[in-house]
């Protein structure tokens, strides 16, 4: 009779076989842990930004306590710079919109906040700590990091940085996001508005809201607290005043003749120039960080002109009232294209901030 042994022992190297298989899922599953969260704390102060790995970060806010913040949205690095009082503090990796889903580039502010919000748009998705940038489903939010674009166009950040991102922003908060980007935070003295004129602008009969009666409309009451955003056209020869998303102020502009000026955007900092403003001669001159905004200026054809402000004139009773309303994390944008009703170009949006 045969008996037949039926426990068998596996070749030794089918067991090492296994092994690897199993060390390979399991080193698998702690990537896709670590792209789904990013690092737990903040890579060396000196680390370069180009040199960290995808869900790594940098977080140092200790370097300026106060001041306002300015965030720096780079697509084509995928990086996020943070600065206060112009002064970077954070630089992140990030995961932006694929093709056919892109990220918009342009200048926003901080509508709403949510710790543990959920898409309403991909199937109740989870988007923890989320900042939203536009109504149409644009923010800020924790998730996974893969080393490209790959969101539905939000702006993915490491669970670390989105959490302490999200303790000490605020509503209102300016967001820039460029194609092409350059991080050394200038500061600049844009004036806010020329030496004035008296007499009466001729504006387009094309733009509406404002009376022909009237230089300027001023309601700060509609939204009393908070930092704006002043928004100059000389398209539109306009300039809005928004707080808030609220607009609280519109006013003519004149532009006196010269080369295109692009677009320019700056974010009011704290304290002040020492010197006298050229705008209102009782008051000291604000200081103003430029934001780089490459990329739109080169589709303009021109370089941006760091004088382009002292070109646009405005009423003088307007200039005092918004100057006396001014704070540091004010943001002032200047362009050539239009701001009304809401973006200045086929792909650049200034600012979008009614509920949709």
């Amino acid at each position: 009779m045969i008996r037949i042994n039926a426990t068998l022992t596996p070749p030794p190297y089918l067991c090492r076989m296994h092994l690897k298989s199993l060390l390979a899922a399991l080193l698998l599953t702690l990537a896709g842990a670590v792209l789904a969260q990013g690092a737990k704390t903040s890579a060396a102060i000196d680390r370069p930004p180009a040199y960290l790995l995808p869900g790594e970060f940098i977080w140092t806010p200790e370097a300026v306590p106060a001041g306002p913040l300015v965030m720096v949205i780079s697509l084509d690095e995928q990086r996020a710079y943070v600065y206060r009082n112009g002064v970077r503090i954070g630089v992140s990796t990030v995961s932006t919109g694929k093709v056919g889903k892109e990220t918009p580039t342009g200048v926003f502010t901080i509508l709403q906040k949510h710790k543990d919000h959920r898409s309403n748009l991909y199937d109740d998705a989870p988007m923890p700590y989320m900042q939203r940038l536009t109504w149409g489903g644009v923010a800020l939010h924790a998730g996974k990091l893969p080393g490209y674009p790959a969101s539905h166009g939000c702006i993915r950040l490491p669970f670390e940085f989105a959490r302490r991102l999200f303790e000490v922003t605020n509503f209102g908060m300016t967001v820039v996001i460029a194609a092409e980007a350059e991080h050394s935070a200038e500061l600049a003295h844009p004036g806010l508005f020329a030496p004035l004129i008296t007499q009466p602008v001729i504006a387009p009969q094309t733009v509406p809201r404002l009376s022909w009666l009237k230089a300027f409309n001023w309601t700060p009451e509609k939204s009393p607290l908070g930092p704006l955003s002043i928004l100059v056209s000389t398209s539109d020869r306009r300039v809005l005043v928004i707080r808030n998303g609220i607009e609280i102020g519109r006013a003519r502009i004149s532009v006196a003749a010269g080369a295109p000026i692009g677009t320019q955007a700056y974010v009011l900092l704290a304290g002040d120039a020492g010197v006298p403003s050229a705008v209102v001669p009782n008051r000291p001159r604000k200081i103003w960080q430029s934001i780089p905004m490459p990329g739109y200026a080169a589709r303009v054809g021109t370089s941006i002109d760091p004088n382009a402000s002292s070109r646009v004139t405005v009423a003088p009773e307007f200039a005092h009232l918004v100057y006396d309303q001014l704070q540091p994390g004010t943001t002032l944008l200047l362009t050539d294209a239009p701001v009304l009703p809401r973006t200045t170009g086929r792909s650049m949006t200034v600012i979008t901030s009614d509920d949709e």
